[in-house]
């Protein structure tokens, strides 16, 4: 027999199959589709986020910095901690310029590149902390303080007799 006759009588005996699509062919195939998993689709890239909100919470113990997207889901977060500061260094004007450089950075990666800030607390960092946010390339649009103060809020303790 030649050559083309082995041929047809090879396609002859297989029945032509009808084009599916990827999914149906893997189906067909028998092997189930890979799932991808929530922690993979999480760790991809995102939508970019060009602006968002800086809370800066200044107190006499620690400065902790959050970015958000405008509507408050934490895009990125530092403490004094997170950067590696311990004990009464963690209060220190020089440990918010960190804590505001190393959130800014990884908003930055993100996308952002203008914010609002809202500054909370009397700690030492608050001024240092909004200068970091600015020299790592974000635009500050507004500086707010978001301090609580109380309205003659509770009643004081005894008066010292000595």
């Amino acid at each position: 027999m030649s050559e083309e006759a082995v041929n047809k009588e090879d396609q002859a005996a297989v029945p032509e199959q009808p084009v599916l699509s990827e999914a149906a062919a893997v189906m067909a195939a028998g092997g189930e589709p890979v799932k991808v998993t929530d922690a993979a689709k999480k760790k991809g890239k995102g939508k970019s986020i060009p602006a968002g909100i800086v809370y800066i919470r200044s107190t006499f113990n620690n400065t902790l910095v959050s970015i958000t997207d405008a509507r408050g889901g934490v895009i990125a977060w530092s403490s004094a901690g997170k950067a590696g500061f311990k004990g009464s260094r963690k209060c220190t004007a020089f440990a918010a310029t960190m804590v505001a450089q190393d959130a800014a950075r990884q908003a930055v990666a993100k996308g952002m590149h203008e914010v609002e800030v809202r500054v909370q607390g009397a700690g030492a960092g608050r001024e240092s902390a909004v200068r970091a946010i600015q020299s790592a390339g974000i635009h500050v649009t507004l500086l707010k303080d978001c301090t609580p103060i109380p309205h003659n809020g509770c009643r004081p303790r005894k008066r010292r007799r000595v």
